[in-house]
């Protein structure tokens, strides 16, 4: 039994829609693929810069001597 030609193109035509519409999503995904990544620099960013006020905080704050540590507790 031989497949008809017009089956053949029908079929074809149905997988090339389909095709597109993966692509577009496949477009769509990237770009909030995109957006997360760059949410996920910019906080690593920000978590550098914290922890970098955090050091030169401690750096200037006098370091408490072990006596007064004792007698605070």
């Amino acid at each position: 039994m031989a497949i008809d030609l017009e089956v053949l193109k029908s079929e074809r035509d149905k997988l090339k829609e389909g095709l597109r519409e993966v692509e577009g999503e496949l477009r769509k995904l990237e770009a909030q693929l995109k957006v997360l990544r760059q949410r996920e620099i910019q906080t690593k960013r920000e978590i550098e810069a914290v922890s970098t006020l955090i050091d030169i905080k401690d750096s200037r704050e006098p370091k408490a001597s072990s006596v007064d540590q004792a007698k605070a507790d």
